[in-house]
């Protein structure tokens, strides 16, 4: 996309409204007073001491993956289908507020005192970098714009508070978050063939790092 702009009046109308069509929600917007009533949830800053070490179940399907080919220092991609559809199934490794971050904020949609959607951010200090160190939705929340809302209420923060850019980790198998983010803005600034195991590349599960740079 051209530009992303600051939650603006106008961009909360615009997903408030799509969203609502969908699955009628109460959403509240950091940083404005209007809270858009509805239903049951509320995009809300999450506490610390309530939500440390909450479990998040990743699970997603994937048809295509990127394969990369290494020949010395020439590098590519390229974009192929699984033969069969790839499905990552959730466990206990992603949790939220983990000890080893600096200067943790999340914000999340919480439903009924469930967590339904959270996105974390994380300060690398050493780099002047803001890192998005969790993005999840349930799955009956996705395709509703709300991952759009929250990566802007990251992209917010490290523009506020003066970071030179918005990074994040991804997996080469896993096309449908590569999509989101390229779409979003994002671009590739690096990769880590051994990230997860010694079987990354043969695994199509190499570790991906994608950047949003300002200005």
């Amino acid at each position: 996309m051209i530009e992303i702009f600051s939650l603006s009046n106008l961009i909360i109308r615009y997903w408030i409204a799509k969203i609502s069509k969908r699955n009628p929600i109460a959403t509240r917007v950091i940083g404005t007073e209007k809270l858009y009533e509805s239903n049951l949830v509320s995009l809300i800053e999450l506490n610390r001491e309530e939500w440390k070490s909450h479990t998040l179940n990743f699970h997603y399907l994937s048809n295509y993956y990127y394969d990369l080919k290494i020949d010395g220092f020439n590098i590519s991609f390229e974009r192929l289908k699984f033969n069969e559809p790839y499905e990552n199934m959730p466990d206990d490794m992603d949790r939220l507020f983990q000890d080893f971050w600096d200067d943790i904020k999340a914000w999340g949609i919480v439903e009924d005192g469930e967590l339904v959607a959270v996105i974390e951010t994380v300060v690398e200090e050493w780099s002047n970098r803001l890192r998005v160190s969790e993005l999840w939705i349930a799955d009956s929340y996705r395709r509703q714009g709300i991952g759009h809302q929250l990566m802007d209420l990251a992209l917010k923060r490290a523009k506020d508070e003066g970071y030179r850019a918005l990074i994040l980790e991804t997996q080469s198998g896993n096309d449908p978050a590569i999509s989101f983010y390229l779409k979003y803005g994002f671009k590739l600034i690096g990769f880590d063939t051994c990230a997860y195991s010694n079987n990354d590349m043969s695994e199509q599960n190499v570790r991906l790092e994608l950047g949003y740079l300002l200005d």
